[in-house]
């Protein structure tokens, strides 16, 4: 019952509405004389410095599914779970002259999405449309799970229903409170609140790590506590606190698929372009793995709770557990109410920044990248900017949506396919900002052959509750090998997109098929804030008097 909850809710309640208050307030801080242009609404004006920046990527990307799913997982199925941590580690030096180079090709031509750098380098919409199109698909799932964490800790708090409304009514107004301030202030306000977010985490966590092994007789006795409940159900041979031989293979393609993935989302990249300059990047890409060092503590909560012997609650359908709710039950248990009240409150802002950043991110590839291109193409800055605020309150209700029409675990699989989906854009986006060297009819058909292919493997993944599309571990032995392994399926399809790309792009320019025009130029990729821009729709040979870049 809720009312056993009540100093818990009291205090989630007073911090929810406080960062929601800073959501409003946010439209005024840092605020230009017009706030009527996807520059400033979606980008904050592209002025965040280091600390703004390093806030607002960090709750981007380390998000209140990452506080419950990943120690859910390692709950349940051990070393597998830990695969988050190296993925968020190999990510940084893999993307710190990718997104320096991206930042400044965008800041020179006033780019606002990846689908616009894609529409100038390759000069193709169609190419464009496709990366839009995957990334608002990709984003759409990953909004949704943020309302799972959510779930989570109301749904440990008591506040239920019998009833699908009743149920469901708390979060619809946490988004409907979102929706509106998101609305007015744009990213100034995930920006601003993503401080109290962190904090909040940090301090969370800390005395977590802290408190618990005392209270739980140590981490030898953690540990031994974990491997013994491993030994003792065997549900999966694959699960322990070690990695085996079966499952190294899809540890392995799963950190380094996810860590190839995760700056591909539209939600990264718009707290990357927003940055002021290319140091803020630089130093913001070496500062972050320090979010790495928190995960790691995140994830042995999942341990801390078998320990513990935390009991995860019902879950949606008849006779199923949500290990969602691992971590806020074990906070419920372990705390003084106040404390996992400010645990919870840390849960659900956790979700709001990212849940913000996304659903901006979503409208402004819908914006520039089909209502520009397609419905209007002379849509003025004002324009642009109302149809992307608009948009941002569709991809919300579509998120709740999915929350309130579909089972969540379903919901959560889909975030496992929106990877594999969003991986198909990195020989356009990533490859694209150091080599022409791709035909864009090669890109697109490995974009079809790819997403076909990575389609087709996550229809044969089979789980416990579902035959198809049961997660991203394909099993080797359907290609025919004599082994029990998997492999993470948006490696197979990435590889596969790449492979049909360069073979295509190989036949066409024997063919000696248009090529079209690069709309970009070699100096574009190293500009810097004060560089001189090029003005939207400039033809660039009647731009040779802009100074060259130093």
């Amino acid at each position: 019952m809720w009312r056993d909850h009540l100093t818990e809710i009291i205090v989630f309640s007073l911090l929810f509405l406080l960062v929601s208050a800073m959501g409003f307030v946010a439209a005024r801080w840092r605020a230009p004389k017009d706030m009527a242009h996807l520059d400033e609404w979606g980008l904050g004006g592209r002025s965040f410095g280091g600390w703004i920046t390093w806030f607002l990527i960090g709750g981007d990307l380390y998000t209140a599914y990452t506080f419950v799913a990943v120690p859910a997982l390692v709950f349940g199925a051990g070393a597998m779970g830990f695969f988050a941590v190296p993925y968020t580690i190999v990510i940084y030096p893999l993307v710190f002259l990718v997104l320096c180079r991206l930042w400044s090709v965008s800041h020179r031509h006033g780019f606002v999405t990846p689908a616009d750098f894609v529409r100038s380098r390759f000069d193709s919409p169609v190419l464009a449309l496709l990366v839009a199109i995957t990334g608002i698909v990709a984003t759409m799932p990953y909004i949704a799970l943020q309302l799972v964490g959510i779930e989570a800790v109301l749904k440990t708090m008591g506040v239920t229903g019998d009833n699908a409304l009743a149920r469901h009514l708390p979060i619809i107004i946490a988004f409907a409170i979102l929706a509106a301030y998101t609305y007015q202030s744009g990213l100034r306000a995930p920006a601003l609140i993503a401080f109290v977010k962190d904090a909040l985490i940090y301090i969370v966590i800390l005395v977590a790590v802290i408190w618990l092994p005392q209270k739980l007789g140590g981490w030898g006795s953690i540990f031994d506590a974990a491997e013994a409940k491993f030994q003792a159900t065997a549900q999966n041979p694959n699960d322990g606190i070690l990695l085996n031989a079966n499952n190294q293979l899809q540890y392995v393609t799963l950190a380094f698929g996810s860590a190839l993935a995760l700056f591909l989302y539209p939600h990264s990249i718009t707290g990357v372009l927003a940055s002021r300059n290319r140091d803020v990047i630089k130093r913001n890409m070496s500062a972050l793995p320090a979010y790495s060092l928190i995960l790691g503590l995140i994830a042995l909560l999942g341990y801390m709770a078998i320990a513990s012997g935390v009991k995860p609650l019902p879950g949606a359908s008849a006779g199923s557990v949500d290990n969602n709710t691992v971590v806020p039950v074990l906070f419920d248990q372990q705390f003084p109410d106040w404390f996992a009240g400010v645990a919870y409150a840390a849960i659900g802002i956790g979700a709001l920044v990212p849940a913000a950043i996304m659903s901006i991110a979503a409208a402004n590839l819908f914006t520039r990248n089909i209502y520009k291109e397609y419905l209007k193409r002379d849509a003025s800055p004002a324009q642009e900017a109302n149809v992307s605020k608009i948009t941002s309150l569709v991809v919300k209700v579509g998120a709740v949506a999915c929350i309130v029409f579909l089972d969540p675990q379903f919901s959560i699989d889909l975030q496992l396919i929106g990877g594999v989906i969003i991986l198909q854009t990195l020989p356009a986006v990533a490859l694209g900002l150091y080599t022409r060297w791709f035909h864009r009819t090669g890109l697109i058909v490995g974009w079809a052959a790819g997403m076909g292919l990575g389609m087709w493997m996550l229809y044969q993944v089979a789980s416990p509750t579902r035959k198809h599309f049961g997660g991203s571990a394909f099993p080797l032995s359907e290609f025919g090998f004599d082994t029990t392994r998997t492999i993470y399926v948006g490696i197979v399809a990435v590889a596969v997109n790449l492979a049909v790309a360069a073979l295509v792009t190989l036949a066409v320019r024997a063919a000696k098929v248009e090529e079209g025009v690069d709309g970009t130029e070699p100096d574009d990729y190293f500009a810097d804030e004060g560089d001189p821009r090029v003005a939207p729709g400039t033809d660039r040979d009647a731009d040779s008097a802009r100074e060259p870049v130093a």
